[in-house]
């Protein structure tokens, strides 16, 4: 009997080695955990003269160990489950002041001067004012192109 039982386990791990080799796309979420290369470092509510005005600016930070075409990436970004109305098509620097984006200001820093964004980089993303308020949630999800695949997610109370 226990042989028969060895036997079929052995059987069953075979299975789902064959599964995850033929079909790559095959999630099996019990070993993999959500993806997250990067952190919501922090969120700026105050001026640079101190003042409170809810400027909303975003430090996302890579502390994972590849580095990524930033150009590739693109991040969607939610407050409190829900998605904030802001097109942000990429997160090269160079690339964004041409595309059209809104309700973001500006973007800075070493991981979107580049052509890659390294780890230990950071990015700054200047959202419009009130786009975020203290005690708000918020979420950031980061897709590679071409396929859109979800390569990071942090969240973080503001």
């Amino acid at each position: 009997m226990a042989t028969i039982l060895m036997v079929a386990i052995t059987i069953l791990l075979a299975a789902l080695l064959l599964l995850s080799i033929v079909f790559p796309s095959f999630n099996m979420s019990i070993f993999s955990p959500t993806p997250s290369f990067l952190e919501i470092k922090s969120v700026r509510h105050l001026s640079e003269e101190g003042f409170m005005n809810y400027d909303s600016r975003v430090t996302l930070y890579h502390n994972g160990t590849v580095s990524y075409k930033n150009d590739e990436l693109y991040p969607v970004f939610f407050r409190n489950q829900e998605k904030i109305p802001c097109v942000i098509e990429t997160l090269n620097g160079h690339r964004f002041i041409s595309t059209h984006h809104f309700g973001v200001q500006k973007m800075s820093g070493l991981g979107c001067s580049g052509e890659w964004w390294n780890p230990s980089e950071k990015i700054a993303i200047d959202f419009t004012d009130e786009t975020f308020h203290p005690g708000d949630r918020i979420t950031v999800e980061v897709y590679q192109r071409p396929k859109s695949t979800l390569v990071s997610r942090h969240s973080i109370t503001a």
